[in-house]
């Protein structure tokens, strides 16, 4: 890793690493990500994450020069760059002009397991992901838990689609996916699938503890999954699509939930 950056140049290994966070596997065997834009790093900070270093640009300063006294504030590393390095590091078209490079966070204050938990299986979209994430942390879930498969949560666009909400939320990605809902089963918790055949939500009376797991939508729930469900639930339609997005759905069923439980 790099040791020093220069005040305006970054070397070509300096750019090169920082850059490759764009790709999973790096982000994965460094365990660090890019998170770009002020609202979203000012996000990923106050939710105690980790941060190695900020770069941004003279166009930024130019704009938003208080949010230097905010980083300062925080004792975060801060760099300027060009607005071609910038680019570099940015997988968007018009890059805001500045990025800041975070660690992933492991030190959840609570792995307990609350009444009400949210699990994905498959949802591949970033975008999908980063919707369900948001609605989740706006009805006041706490924890989510996602099998291998589902689209990564340091994914820029995940990052983006959620608005920050990542950071808020303890999310686990699990191996042993189906094992693992399977152990919350045997400690009380109720798994409800979402299905286009189940039970309306509006008429559905929830136990103490569920498990609200949602799918991929072109795939809908695995057999594996509907083998290990004690209900499955559904939002009764009246027009004429075929289904809703699955982060629409999401939203509509959480909330339902919520409220009842």
């Amino acid at each position: 890793m790099p040791t020093s950056i220069n005040l305006t140049t970054m070397t070509k290994n300096e750019l090169k690493y920082y850059s490759s966070l764009q790709k999973k596997k790096y982000r994965k065997a460094e365990k660090k990500f890019l998170v770009e834009g002020a609202k979203l790093i000012r996000e990923a900070i106050d939710s105690e994450f980790r941060c190695e270093i900020v770069f941004y640009t003279n166009q930024f300063e130019e704009k938003f020069g208080e949010f230097q006294d905010y980083l300062k504030s925080k004792g975060c590393k801060s760099e300027l760059i060009s607005q071609k390095e910038l680019e570099k590091l940015s997988d968007t078209e018009s890059p805001q002009g500045i990025i800041g490079i975070f660690n992933e966070k492991t030190d959840f204050l609570s792995h307990s397991n609350p009444k009400f938990l949210l699990a994905l299986e498959d949802i591949s979209d970033p975008g999908n992901m980063g919707a369900i994430i948001r609605n989740a942390d706006w009805f006041g879930l706490k924890k989510i838990i996602a099998s291998k498969d589902c689209a990564e949560i340091y994914n820029p666009k995940v990052i983006r689609a959620s608005a920050g909400s990542v950071f808020h939320l303890e999310i686990l990605y699990s191996d042993d996916f189906y094992e693992f809902l399977l152990r919350l089963k045997q400690e009380g918790h109720s798994i409800l699938t979402a299905d286009l055949n189940g039970e309306s939500v509006y008429e559905y009376t929830p136990g103490d503890k569920i498990i609200l797991t949602l799918s991929n939508e072109a795939k809908g729930p695995s057999d594996k999954l509907k083998s290990i469900t004690d209900n499955s639930i559904t939002i009764p339609g009246h027009g004429k699509a075929e289904s809703l997005n699955v982060a629409a759905a999401s939203a509509v069923l959480i909330s339902e939930l919520a409220r009842k439980i």
